[in-house]
Parts: C-alpha cells; sequence; structure tokens
C-alpha cells in the first residue's frame, strides 16, 4: 500500500482533489534502451540519440519526435461534419506518441470535398467537431494539424470501400454539376466532366482557403498543410498538361502556379505567425511533358519565401496516364532535392515501414521529417516499436 506521502501526483498536499494525472511529454525521448536494460542520458554520455527522436522545432511549435501521421482520408463525415469516428481514430493515434499528425484533407468548400464522406471546414459550425479533435490528441501532449484542400475535378466521388473510382451523383449528395478544375477536360473517362473556374470563382476559393484557415486556428490546430498534390484543384493547376487556360492562371511556368502562391500567401497573412505551414506537393507527374522536379523545386523556392515552413513530397495522382514505379522509399529522393536545392525543410512519404528505413532518411539528411500513412493504419504502437529497434527509451502515457 502506497503512503500518500509516496504519490508522485501533484495533489498528495490534498488528497481528496487527487485525480489520474497524464504524462506530460509521450514520445519524448529520456535515454536509451538496450537489451531491456535503460539508462540516461547522464549515464551513457557518449551516446547519441537517434535522429528521428529529436525534438523538432518550426515556428513556435516544437514536435517531440520526427516521426508524423500522414493525412489519410478517412470518409466518415457527414456534411463535412468530423464524427466520433475522428476523435476515436486521432486520439488512437495520439495515444502513440506520433511527433504529429495531419488530419486528413479537409474541403474549404461543400463543393471542394473529395468525396460524400470527406470533412470540411467551409462553415463556422464546423469548428466545434474539429475542436474536439484537437483536444483530444492536446490532451496527450501530440500536436496536430490539419490538411486543406479542394478536390477539384477528382470531386463528387464515393468513398472508397463503396468503389475505387465511383462518381456520387446528385441523388445521393454528389455534386457533379459543380465539379471545377483549370479546364474541361475529365480526370478519366468515370470522372464527372469539370467546369472550367472564371477567374472570379478562383478568387472565391482563394477566399475559402483563407476562412478556413481561421477557422483551423480557432479549432486550435497547430499548423496547416495546403494541399497542393494529387491532382486535386491547385495540383491541375501546375500541370502544363491539364491547365489549359489562356489567361492568367495558365500557359506559363509563373501563371500555373499563380493560384497556388496566391493562397499561400493569403493564409500565411491570417494563420499566425508562430504556426507553421506546409504545403505538400506532387514532385513528378510521371507523365512526359508534365509536372517534374525541375519545376517543383522552383516553385518551393517561391513557397518559402512568402512563408512555408516544409514542403511534404509526394508524387502522382495528377494525370490519368501516370506510370508509376511504386517501390520502397522511391519518393525519397524527391524529399532530399528539394530539401538540397530549394534550401527548405521537407517530409518524405511513401512506402516507408520500418524504423531503420527512417533513420537512414534521417541520417542522410534526405528530409527533416517522415511522414508514415499506411503503417500506422496497420500498427498504431509504431513509434514505440521504432524506439526499441533504435535503442532510445521514450515516455509514454502513464496508462500504457
Amino acid at each position: 500500500m502506497k503512503l500518500i506521502s509516496e504519490l508522485t501526483s501533484p495533489y498528495r498536499e490534498n488528497p481528496t482533489d487527487y485525480f489520474v494525472v497524464q504524462s506530460s511529454n509521450p514520445g519524448v525521448a529520456v535515454g536509451f534502451r538496450k537489451n531491456g536494460e535503460k539508462s540516461t542520458f547522464a549515464e551513457s554520455p557518449d551516446k547519441s540519440l537517434p535522429i528521428a527522436f529529436t525534438p523538432y522545432t518550426q515556428r513556435g511549435i516544437t514536435f517531440s519526435n520526427r516521426i508524423f501521421v500522414s493525412p489519410m482520408c478517412m470518409y466518415s463525415s457527414q456534411d463535412g461534419f468530423l464524427t466520433n469516428w475522428h476523435i476515436a481514430h486521432y486520439g488512437g493515434l495520439a495515444l502513440h506518441s506520433p511527433g504529429g499528425i495531419t488530419v486528413e484533407a479537409t474541403a474549404v468548400t461543400h463543393h471542394g470535398r473529395i468525396s460524400i464522406n470527406c470533412s470540411g471546414l467551409w462553415k463556422d459550425e464546423h469548428i466545434e467537431p474539429h475542436r474536439k479533435v484537437v483536444e483530444v490528441v492536446h490532451s496527450n501532449n501530440v500536436k496536430i494539424g490539419i490538411q486543406l484542400v479542394h478536390s477539384g475535378r477528382k470531386g463528387s466521388s464515393l468513398p472508397l470501400w463503396e468503389s475505387r473510382r465511383g462518381i456520387a451523383d446528385n441523388s445521393i449528395g454528389g455534386w457533379t454539376d459543380e465539379v471545377y478544375g483549370p479546364s474541361t477536360t475529365p480526370f478519366d473517362q468515370i470522372s464527372a466532366d469539370p467546369l472550367e473556374l472564371s477567374t472570379e470563382q478562383i478568387q472565391e476559393i482563394i477566399l475559402a482557403f483563407v476562412d478556413a484557415a481561421v477557422r483551423a486556428d480557432k479549432a486550435g490546430y497547430d499548423y496547416i498543410e495546403v494541399h497542393g498534390a494529387h491532382g486535386y484543384l491547385l495540383s491541375s493547376f501546375l500541370s502544363p498538361i491539364v491547365n489549359q487556360r489562356t489567361d492568367n492562371y495558365g500557359g506559363s511556368f509563373t501563371n500555373r502556379i499563380r493560384f497556388l502562391t496566391e493562397v499561400v500567401e493569403r493564409v500565411r497573412n491570417v494563420f499566425p505567425e508562430h504556426k507553421p505551414i506546409w504545403v505538400r506537393l506532387s514532385c513528378d507527374e510521371w507523365v512526359e511533358g508534365g509536372w517534374g522536379l525541375e519545376e517543383s523545386i522552383k516553385l518551393a523556392r517561391i513557397l518559402k519565401d512568402i512563408g512555408v515552413d516544409l514542403i511534404d513530397c509526394s508524387t502522382g495522382g495528377v494525370n490519368n496516364d501516370q506510370k508509376i514505379p511504386a517501390e520502397p522509399l522511391f519518393q525519397v529522393p524527391y524529399a532530399q532535392q528539394v530539401k538540397e536545392q530549394a534550401d527548405i525543410a521537407t517530409s518524405a512519404v511513401g512506402m516507408i515501414t520500418t524504423p531503420a528505413e527512417i533513420e537512414g532518411i534521417l541520417e542522410a539528411k534526405q528530409s527533416d521529417i517522415v511522414s508514415l500513412a499506411r503503417q500506422f493504419l496497420l500498427e498504431p504502437s509504431f513509434v514505440s516499436r521504432a524506439a526499441q529497434e533504435l535503442g532510445v527509451d521514450i515516455v509514454y502515457p502513464n496508462q500504457y
């Protein structure tokens, strides 16, 4: 039996106020581990901490380690509203101490959703459900950001478990008459035929990104990721193949990046200075004559100058004719090239599945953080396994 004087809780002076105290810094490295034996940093001054478990700071936000949860659509919202599923999903991931969690692609307008069950932040009523998710994640002392998107010509789809390529017509809540793109070419033969955005509509969508960023801040998110990848609206404007416009938003490189850079500039103006802004890019369209690495590096330099803190380096999803040579770590060289040549922080993502791979990427300075998606669904406690395999003793939630 423990005496009151032996309690570690700060409430031992008044036991009637005692309640469960959560760990203050889950995921933070506090020492080393080998063969089940633990040692503090002071006890092992000759050892160096694996980079995966070193803290990472951007602006005023410090992440406990460099293993992040990548944004993944959950297809579990109704009219854009987050549900109890999201509280359980993101809260459960937070219990296992990733460096940060990026919430799924969240639409800035009702017609900016990818599917009829994707999340949204286009009206003030959406804020409170987001705040609940943020509070659950923050209660476990994990940082959380949100990916903002307009789906463009890939919108009005069905959840993946209903159909990998199916379109939701208006009778079940779709918006096939409000699917937009830079031009009128559909993504594929199954997708809805997009309407070409007018310059006035482009300005309306820019304002929608701004308003969504303000709501994200009100909900308590620590950072924003602007989705400029995978063939969604901002990404499709970048592509010289998809974007066939002849106005100020098409044609030259400067014109094709204009929509994205105007979004970023306006969002940076309203999002708190101490909070980072990231941009996800498809650094290669994987189609001859399409958007590629050289243009991505050039764009990354511009994005850095207007306030972007990190480029999340993905590829593909822009053109249905793509030929992606998918294999483990195949996108990592893009993160390295953007980091080195644009002098900006990057995240490596895509088919990264082992602690050794993560540490190798970070040791080689190929990226600043590493983001995992499906691996966290398969193994929510991945960070714990990574700590064990890399010989690190980390803080765990008291309950675990």
